[in-house]
Parts: C-alpha cells; sequence; structure tokens
C-alpha cells in the first residue's frame, strides 16, 4: 500500500513524524508536507504565485505553500498511485466545526474531491501535559487496520482525534461518533498596537453529548466519518 502523508505545522513535527511511523506498518510513505507551519489555513490554496518544492532525503519534499497544495502537487506529480492520504497528526484537536478551518483536515478533504480515500489525524492538547509521540502512533496502528482494509467510499473520509492523558493512565477506548455541530465561543481580546486577537478559550466550548468534542475531552479515541456536501 502507498501513501501520501502530509499535516500543516509543517515537515519538521514530531507528529507527522509520528503519523509515518504508524504508516510504515502498512506500506510506502511519501511525504510532502509545507516547508513550516500552516495551520488554520483551511483550504486555502496557491493561484496565482509559484509554489517550490524541496527534496527533503528519502521519499520527503517540502512544499511552499498550504496543505491543500501539498495534496495536489503530491497526488498531480509525487505519489500519483497512492491509495490513501493521511494528514497529522496535528498538535492539537480538529473536532467539531474545526474541520472547516483546519489546514490537517483540509489537505485530506481536497484528496477526496479528487477521488482518493484519506484520513485526517490530530491530538487534543492541554497544558501541564506533554504529548507522547510514540505512544500516540501506537494508538492510531489499530485504527488504520481498521480503516485501511474498509472499501473507500466516494465522497468519505475520516476525522480522528486523540485524547491527551497522563503517562499512567490505560489506552483509551475507540468511540465512532458525529461531528460535533457547536462552534467554539467567539471571544477576542484588543490590543491597543495591534488590534483584536481571537482569544476563545477551547476547553470551554459546548458539547454535544456524544459527539467527537465530547468523547475526546472524556479521554477517549473519536473516530469520526464526513462526507462532502
Amino acid at each position: 500500500m502507498k501513501f501520501l502523508i502530509t499535516n500543516d505545522d509543517g515537515i519538521d513535527a514530531p507528529g507527522l513524524a509520528a503519523l509515518v511511523a504508524a504508516a510504515g506498518t502498512f506500506g510506502e510513505a511519501t511525504v510532502v508536507a509545507p516547508a513550516g507551519p500552516q495551520s488554520g489555513v483551511s483550504h486555502a490554496v496557491t493561484w496565482h504565485n509559484g509554489v517550490r518544492i524541496e527534496p527533503r532525503g528519502d521519499r520527503r519534499f517540502a512544499s511552499h505553500g498550504t496543505p491543500a497544495d501539498c495534496t495536489r502537487l503530491g497526488l498531480l506529480h509525487l505519489v500519483p498511485d497512492a491509495d490513501w492520504v493521511l494528514s497529522g497528526i496535528n498538535h492539537g484537536a480538529n473536532l467539531g466545526a474545526d474541520v472547516h478551518y483546519s489546514g490537517t483536515v483540509a489537505a485530506v478533504r481536497e484528496a477526496v474531491l479528487h477521488g482518493w480515500p484519506g484520513i485526517a489525524f490530530s491530538h487534543y492538547r492541554r497544558t501541564g501535559i506533554e504529548f507522547d509521540w510514540e505512544r500516540s502512533a501506537r494508538w492510531i496502528a489499530p485504527i488504520l487496520e481498521d480503516l485501511l482494509a474498509r472499501t473507500p467510499e466516494a465522497g468519505l473520509f475520516y476525522n480522528v482525534n486523540l485524547p491527551l492523558l497522563a503517562a499512567d493512565a490505560p489506552d483509551p477506548e475507540v468511540v465512532w461518533c458525529e461531528l460535533d455541530p457547536k462552534p467554539l465561543p467567539l471571544n477576542y481580546r484588543h490590543e491597543a498596537e495591534s488590534g483584536l486577537y481571537f482569544a476563545g478559550d477551547y476547553n470551554l466550548r459546548e458539547r454535544t453529548a456524544g459527539a467527537d468534542a465530547d468523547i475526546c475531552f472524556g479521554g477517549q479515541i473519536a473516530v469520526t466519518p464526513v462526507r462532502l456536501l
């Protein structure tokens, strides 16, 4: 099996390395990822400027573009025979309405638009607990095994969110659930010299019982099928 793997945190992000490690159990990975952080760019693509691609080692390429650009260029020029497009593991959750803002999710959505199946992986974060990327790779391995064995459906991708647990916590359960329709709370702080900054508290977002935010905040892995409209 061949994978195109990308993200929005940049080619040097440890979450990307964790996803590559997990996918390596199932096939060959080609990485086409942004040269630097592109978090929150949603489904932006480069229209009126050129996009440079730099080799960064064996089957690794850095794109000076957006995550969606990475998917486009990867599938067109670098790994057109990819079986799946994988994105992540994002350094932060992409739950509910976040899928509309996330570059991580947009990279997979772009693949699905062109007929390739895809999975987006993200990792909730909280102050005071560090990411354990080796453990995260172990958590997603059985999820990959399950999803990769399924027959791809046109217009469908999967959005996976990992909880952030204490080092001594037991491994989380995997729960299939819907997207939470509630957005982040609107809140901006004013800074006299530079303007308004979004200051909504991610952890205080409203949750729908049983939807992905509730599941992930509750310490379980949320797996959500998402269909294009």
